[in-house]
Order: structure tokens, then C-alpha cells, then sequence
């Protein structure tokens, strides 16, 4: 297939170009109707925010440019379908696990997954049986469940309706995901992937391979984070006859827009133009320019550099001396912008073309380290011990949670409690503590003092947490 075709993105121009009479919706009129303080940033993006014109197709059932754009993208990652997202991963991950899984019925989800994953296996009432996460001295974090950890769901599970594995992680780390996929098919279980992180892993080496290639049945990506593509651009991914194409049709048309945004439909056009015409010397000085970055980054007593399977991604290992609340306001102030703050590190993500700024980063990087000379020791946290069992389930089903009322407490008495909402430190967005689970010391003592560390969690209310009443620690709750 051609392709440096684009044919969203071009049907947009033309019809741009005929300077047509808006008699439809949207209200701004081709950018007729806009506030004049803002039309300078806006007006050129205007002229493609359009709906379903004759030409234009249609996202929920397309036959026309929207078809062949997708065509083009399933051609090129190696897929037997795709589908465009406007709705983020999160309503991939929705549509996919409502197209596999029924009330009642169990899946298999790796724990240390992003929230919408969890949101998805509630709206679709499965019991969840979580595999934990294994802990890595070296980086310091959770990283992934082990092979061992899913062989062993499985064997006791055998009846699971999906496996929902997430690689690689915010991190750009992955994992022996095949041995995990091959382990589910031998029981005709379908896999499910979260691959937000891993739109560029398609272009191939050295990046890691993607899961699809790794023979994943269902795959998403977040074309937005490491392709150039607008925010809130996916994809999904099949390839696979253990989950129904139509089933995952239907759930895209009820979570999704009944009017998609073309522009954000054309950026995944142009996407994947941008990552199919990528070529070996351009990937040859995009990693040596990463690699130019990291070394840079390397000369600072304050903190170690740390790269993940994807080089595009670096991680600042904060040392004892600052906290990493404070070196990301120090870098805020230079301007620079980091991804991911932590209790302990930083994240820093590069992009797809060779990065062009060393000697901004260079003059910032110094006087970070000359600033944070005055800075004192900082005590580290432990989060070991998050996840002392290998496998669990919550101690209520989504259905019974329905059956009880709920409260907010302080943490400190949540303490033995279910927890009627989940608590999330975002990013990453996974949940420390998950609806329906126990709550625990050990995640009351991580959260106190991650929010000292100045962590955000995503919690409308940051009081404390809802808790189910009527339910007392230990109470038979099946």
C-alpha cells in the first residue's frame, strides 16, 4: 500500500480550499464565529473541524476516507483491523473489555494497570483476578507481574474470559510478554493490551517489538504520546479470531462521539504517514541524539540516569540529597517540562526526531545543579510491600458493591475498610488502592507519604476516602 497517502487529511484541504458556505454545524462557521483574541491560534485548525459532509464519511461506519485511512494503519501495523480512536486509550481499553468479558464472569488483570483498564472490568461486571506486579531493587518500582505469576492465575483460573496486560510501562520498560500470550492461547484465552506507551515500537529496531507482533489479540495505543498525533488520537489493534470485530464496533459507537473530531481523526492519518516514512538514518540520529541527552543528563551528583528498553524514555533516579518534588520545580523554572514526577524520579520523554535543544538543556542542567548545592538529605520511602500476595481478588463483587452505602473518612480510619473508590496517584494512573479492596496499613502509610513527597492523587475529595459501610474487617463479604 502507498503509504505517503493521507486521505483524511487531504479530503479536509480540499474541501478547505472550495471556501464553502457552512449551512451546518459546527457553530464557529469555518472559523467564522470565534472570539478575535483567540482566532490567530485557532483559525487554521478551524477550517478542518468539520462533520459528516457528503465525502467526509463517517467514523461509526465508514466506507469512504475514514475506511481507506484506516485500512492504511491496519496495512501498516501489521493488524487484521483497526479502528481510530477519538476517545483516547481509555475508550479503547472500555470497548475492548466490554467486547470479551460479561457480568459475572472472570479475567485475569495485571494490578499495576492504568485506571481505565480497572473502570472497564467494573462496567463490565467481570471478578477481577489480579496478578501483582514484581518489585526491582535495582530501579526501585514495580515493574510487571512475572511469567510464573499469570502460568499460575491461569492454572486456577482456567475459565478466565481475557488476560489484560499493560507493556510496556510509563517507563518504556517491557517484558517477556510472548511467554505471557503463548501461555493464555494454549487455553484459548484472548489477551488484551494495553500498549499506550508503544505506537513507535512498529517502526522497529531498536525499539522493542510491539505486541501485536508479539501476538497480542487486541492491542491500543495512544497514537498522542509518542507519535505526532493530536491528544486524545488512538488506535486498536486485532488481530484475532477469539474476540468479535462487530462486538468491538458496537462498544466504540455507544462510548464514543456521535460527532468525532476530524482533526484529531486526520492527526492519526498523518501519524502514521510520520511513523511508516521513518527511515533507518532517521532512527540512526534520533537514538544518537537520545543518547546525547542522556549523557548530558549523567553529569549531576543529585541523581542517576536510568533507560528503559525504550531509549526514548529517561528516568531520573533521585538521589538522598533532593527530593524529586523539588528538582521538577527546578526544571519548571528552566522552562523544561518533565512527564512523571514520583516520590523518587523523574520521567523524561524524548521524541521521534533527533532532539535539537542540547545546549538550552546543557545551561539548565547546571544551574539546577548549582541551585540544589544548598540542598539537604531527604528520607526515601519504602513502597515494597504494596503487594504481599502473588494473586487476588477484591473482597466485593462489582454487583454487590451496588448493595451498600458509603461514607467519607480520614485514611487513618479507613483502616480495615472496603474502599468504595479507588485511590490514584496520577500519572500514572494506577490505582494504589483499588474499589472493593481491603484497605491496609501498608497503603495508608504509602499514601501519607507520598503526599508529603508533594505526589498528586486523583481524588475530587482529598480528605480522605469513601468507604463502604456496614462491612467490618474480616466480615464474610461472599
Amino acid at each position: 500500500m502507498d503509504h505517503r497517502k493521507t486521505p483524511i487529511y487531504q479530503a479536509l484541504i480540499n474541501h478547505a480550499k472550495q471556501r464553502p458556505l457552512s449551512l451546518h454545524v459546527p457553530g464557529h462557521k469555518n472559523g467564522e464565529i470565534f472570539p478575535e483574541f483567540a482566532k490567530d491560534y485557532f483559525h487554521p485548525l478551524l477550517h478542518m473541524d468539520l462533520t459528516e459532509l457528503s465525502g467526509l464519511d463517517d467514523l461509526h461506519a465508514p466506507n469512504g476516507i475514514i475506511a481507506e485511512a484506516e485500512e492504511l494503519a491496519s496495512n501498516f501495523f501489521q493488524a487484521n483491523n483497526t479502528f481510530f480512536l477519538v476517545g483516547g486509550s481509555t475508550v479503547g481499553n472500555l470497548a475492548m473489555i466490554l467486547a470479551t468479558c460479561s457480568s459475572g464472569e472472570r479475567v485475569i488483570v495485571q494490578r499495576n494497570s492504568h485506571k481505565s483498564i480497572m473502570n472497564g472490568v467494573e462496567l463490565s461486571g467481570a471478578c477481577p483476578i489480579f496478578i501483582n506486579p514484581e518489585y526491582d531493587d535495582e530501579l526501585e518500582r514495580y515493574t510487571h507481574p512475572s511469567v510464573a505469576t499469570l502460568q499460575k492465575a491461569i492454572h486456577t483460573y482456567p475459565d478466565a474470559k481475557a488476560v489484560l496486560l499493560t507493556y510496556p510501562d510509563y517507563y518504556g520498560n517491557t517484558y517477556d510478554l510472548q511467554a505471557m500470550i503463548e501461555e493464555a492461547h494454549a487455553y484459548n484465552i484472548p489477551v488484551l493490551v494495553d500498549e499506550a506507551h508503544g505506537v513507535h515500537f512498529s517502526i522497529g529496531r531498536p525499539f522493542p517489538p510491539s505486541a501485536l507482533e508479539l501476538g497480542a489479540d487486541v492491542v491500543v495505543q495512544s497514537a498522542h504520546k509518542m507519535a505526532p498525533a493530536m491528544t486524545m488520537s488512538s488506535y486498536l489493534h486485532m488481530r484475532t479470531e477469539r474476540v468479535s470485530e462487530q462486538s468491538i464496533a458496537h462498544y466504540l459507537q455507544a462510548l464514543q462521539s456521535s460527532s468525532p473530531s476530524y482533526p484529531m481523526m486526520a492527526s492519526l492519518d498523518l501519524a502514521r504517514f510520520f511513523l511508516a516514512t521513518v527511515t533507518t538514518e532517521d532512527k540512526v540520529m534520533i537514538i544518537e541524539k537520545s543518547a546525547e541527552v542522556e549523557q548530558l543528563l549523567n553529569e549531576s551528583d543529585y541523581w542517576l540516569v536510568r533507560r528503559g528498553q525504550d531509549p526514548l524514555k529517561l528516568t531520573l533516579h533521585v538521589k538522598q540529597f533532593a527530593s524529586a518534588n523539588e528538582i521538577a520545580k527546578l526544571f519548571e523554572s528552566e522552562g523544561v517540562y518533565p512527564e512523571l514526577v514520583t516520590h523518587n524520579q523523574l520521567l523524561l520523554v524524548l521524541g521521534l526526531k533527533p532532539f535539537e535543544h542540547i545546549n538550552r538543556l546543557k545551561k539548565a542542567v547546571k544551574r539546577i545543579n548549582d541551585q540544589l548545592k544548598n540542598s539537604h538529605k531527604h528520607d526515601t520511602i519504602e513502597l515494597t510491600t504494596l503487594f504481599p500476595e502473588k494473586i487476588e481478588e477484591l473482597a466485593l463483587s462489582y454487583s454487590e458493591m451496588k448493595q451498600y452505602s458509603s461514607k467519607k473518612v480520614s485514611y487513618k480510619k479507613a483502616l480495615g475498610y472496603i474502599a468504595a473508590e479507588a485511590v490514584i496517584p496520577y500519572p500514572p494512573g494506577i490505582p494504589l488502592i483499588l474499589k472493593g479492596q481491603w484497605i491496609t496499613e501498608n497503603q495508608i502509610s504509602a499514601i501519607e507519604k507520598l503526599a508529603k513527597q508533594g505526589v498528586k492523587i486523583q481524588l475530587r475529595d482529598q480528605s480522605g476516602i469513601r468507604i463502604f459501610t456496614g462491612i467490618d474487617e474480616g466480615e464474610e463479604t461472599t
